[in-house]
């Protein structure tokens, strides 16, 4: 964890088009962050491009290194991923294979930090699907799902540009899976 008493929380997620479903969600999730106190930073959409992950590649782009970067120095993260065909985005997978960054760390992978885990997808199957594929690989980057995780269903739930959806509970979920996030960090900090 950083040294201040700022809780950093970084978000990830969206798919390629600027302001998609998914992005929405985080800004959402992300603002119930806020709420409760941290900082937070989203990396999004096109900041999501990266080649895919080599290990064999020392090298990285200014965006992996940014990424990796970003996670290093977060407190908690929020994933948000679109459910494409019953799984995770390959724009989201790829930039969590980027993790494998931090192995050598004194913190490695997402050791110690609280991960709040949203889907977003055209239907609950690929909704909930999803949702389980995040909480897997982030147990397997050491990470703490929040015991809340949105499975949200595209075909009914709507997000506004004005920070709002359709459905109000959805919106509460959402911030309270941010909200969450930042406890987790505080409570780890004490």
């Amino acid at each position: 964890m950083t040294s201040s008493s700022v809780i950093n929380v970084v978000g990830i997620g969206g798919s390629l088009r600027a302001g998609s479903q998914s992005e929405r969600a985080l800004r959402i999730a992300l603002a119930g962050a806020e709420e409760a106190g941290a900082r937070t930073q989203a990396i999004t959409g096109s900041e999501l491009v990266l080649p895919f992950y080599d290990s064999g590649i020392p090298e990285r782009t200014p965006e992996a290194e940014r990424l990796v970067e970003a996670v290093r120095g977060a407190d908690g993260l929020i994933i948000v991923s679109p459910g494409y065909h019953g799984a995770l985005s390959g724009l989201v997978k790829n930039a969590l294979d980027y993790l494998e960054d931090l192995r050598p760390d004194t913190r490695p992978y997402l050791d110690g930090r609280g991960v709040g885990l949203i889907a977003v997808a055209f239907g609950w199957q690929a909704a909930v699907t999803t949702l389980d594929q995040l909480r897997t690989i982030t147990h397997a980057l050491r990470g703490w799902p929040t015991p809340l995780g949105g499975a949200i269903n595209s075909a009914e739930v709507k997000f506004d540009e004005a920070g709002g959806a359709s459905e109000e509970k959805v919106v509460n979920t959402l911030r309270l899976i941010g909200r969450h996030v930042t406890e987790f960090a505080r409570d780890r900090r004490r």
